[in-house]
């Protein structure tokens, strides 16, 4: 026999190898929920298989629905199982995780475009906001990034049936987003917060550009990923694991080119929100300065162009999931009945889930339709099209659905209000707009994650859809071993994320330099000038010009 035929056999036989140990951990994995999710000696009435704790060991406690995040929200049960508790803490995790890269997202364009306009005009208060928003890009920056590690953990922790399923598609995912965006924005992020005083102005516009390149990078991984779990496609499915076929398809699925316009506008958005706030806290403190007008009217007008255009790109977005995510759609909008010759739009109401059907419900005829399908008399299918094992929980994406959408009204509203202002001169001295404008500071935040909610709860009860379901995606693990590490991470994020916001909002508070000064208070000098090139060696520290 050859080497080569040597090498070949050797490699069947570890593929044979592989595929045996496969299916005997996917038999002991069936063994396992098949014991562990038998319904408890006092309850008479059966349970779906969907909503049963593959991971529960013991307890008869009654089962009620209860609320969760992320994995499940909506199909939880008061006796906490460890299927309940991973969900309850990625749900945690990942909701604190959210906002900082929306953030970062916003904050790494934003102060591009600032040092740009400084190189360009030479004006002092550019560089000025430069400096000031950077130390708070910093801080968001940093806990994204730790509490993003903390994510992936979880994944191998809590989900190791995901992991072990889908990891041939999200593994290689994630690991592009490392090497393309986060590389770049580690290899760059030093020069953009301390180069300042140590490469030329170009070369650190250079820098801060790839930073702000990179989160966009980013973003573009992360969604493909998410969105693949959304509309899957491009893989098939051997030995109960996803093998990657085409990985253009996988990448470029159906929804990602939705989700990912639709998220990066919220991040601009929420930047926008953040900065109008800080801007409008300082015009109230009495600052009249160049560098507080501009950062308020630079971020109002963001939010004038961008706010209306996300309203069209999440209409694109709702015709996208209505194709291929009908039950989600049927979840949002409270609709039960697939009816005929058009159908209402539920403005609110109280979605039921065990009497099928929307209590108490404001509808507007054929709105529905004409808002889904662009059509007067459009068909929307209705969730008792759906077996029940398949349906969402439409009380809880009901409710977060109008949450976003209401906020986004009120963003356009906000902004339109802003131009009124801007042409009649009395933008910076409108005392109720600038309150008003600190009010909608947060609500960036609070529609982001509403939205978020609505996309994860809506997709349940599956991880990947369609394909695999959530509760065949947890770990063996005991109630008491999730629930301790759910404890931990509760007092660990607040501790640490606490102390990072408190501090960001003292940051807020400081404001940027005022004018004639450097960030630190003190007289500004020549060096500020867009022109200086330093020649002093990186490992030299700087020095006053007293002691020169």
């Amino acid at each position: 026999m050859s080497a080569r035929n040597r090498r070949a056999d050797r490699r069947s036989k570890n593929l044979i190898a592989i595929n045996d140990l496969s299916r005997q951990n996917a038999r002991v994995e069936a063994q396992f929920r098949a014991i562990s999710t038998q319904p408890a000696p006092q309850q008479n009435r059966p349970q779906s298989p969907t909503l049963a704790s593959p991971a529960r060991r013991g307890g008869t406690g009654i089962r009620r629905r209860a609320p969760c995040l992320f994995f499940g929200f909506g199909h939880m049960n008061t006796a906490i199982s460890a299927f309940d508790l991973a969900r309850m803490q990625f749900a945690f995790t990942v909701s604190f995780h959210i906002v900082f890269p929306a953030l970062s997202i916003g904050l790494a364009s934003f102060i591009a475009v600032l040092e740009w306009r400084w190189l360009q005009t030479g004006k002092a208060y550019y560089k000025d906001l430069c400096l000031f928003w950077s130390k708070i890009f910093a801080v968001a920056f940093g806990m994204g990034v730790v509490s993003g590690v903390v994510m992936s953990y979880e994944f191998g922790t809590n989900w190791s049936g995901f992991s072990a399923f889908a990891g041939p598609v999200t593994g290689p995912l994630l690991m592009y987003e490392v090497m393309t965006a986060f590389f770049l924005e580690a290899g760059f992020l030093g020069i953009m917060l301390f180069g300042w005083q140590r490469v030329s102005p170009r070369a650190h516009f250079g820098a801060t550009l790839m930073v702000a390149i990179g989160t966009l990078i980013s973003t573009f991984w992360i969604l493909a990923s998410n969105s693949w779990m959304q509309t899957p496609q491009g893989f098939d499915i051997i030995d109960n694991r996803v093998v990657p076929v085409d990985w253009f398809k996988i990448i470029f699925n159906p929804s990602f080119p939705y989700r990912l316009a639709h998220m990066a506008m919220a991040a601009f958005i929420v930047t926008a929100l953040v900065v109008a706030a800080v801007g409008a806290w300082h015009l109230l403190k009495g600052r009249r300065d160049n560098a507080v007008k501009k950062m308020f009217s630079m971020a109002l007008w963001m939010l004038l162009v961008l706010a209306p255009i996300q309203a069209f790109v999440g209409d694109a977005h709702g015709l996208n999931t209505r194709e291929y995510q009908p039950a989600k759609i049927a979840a949002i909008e409270g609709l039960w009945d697939t009816e005929k010759g058009g159908t209402a739009l539920n403005l609110f109401g109280i979605p039921d889930m065990q009497a099928e059907t929307t209590k108490y419900a404001v509808s507007i005829p054929h709105l529905g339709s004409l808002i889904l399908t662009h059509s007067w008399d459009g068909e929307i299918r209705g969730l008792k099209s759906f077996p029940k094992e398949d349906r969402p929980d439409s009380t809880i994406v009901f409710w977060s659905f109008r949450v976003m959408a209401g906020l986004g009204i009120a963003m356009i509203g906000f902004a339109a209000a802003a131009w009124v202002l801007r042409r009649r001169g009395k933008l910076y001295d409108a005392k109720w707009f600038h309150r008003i404008a600190i009010a909608m500071g947060p609500t960036g935040f609070i529609s982001l994650l509403a939205g978020w909610i609505t996309t994860e709860v809506g997709r349940q009860p599956w991880v990947v859809y369609g394909v695999k379901r959530t509760v065949e995606a947890v770990s063996p693990l005991s109630a008491q071993q999730v629930g301790i590490s759910l404890m931990a991470f509760v007092v660990i994020y607040f501790l640490v994320f606490g102390t990072g916001i408190y501090y960001m909002f003292k940051l807020m508070r400081t404001g940027p330099a005022l004018p004639g000064h450097t960030p630190d208070g003190v007289p500004a000098s020549s060096s500020d000038l867009p022109g200086r090139i330093a020649r002093r060696p990186l490992s030299v520290p700087m020095q006053s010009p007293s002691t020169r």
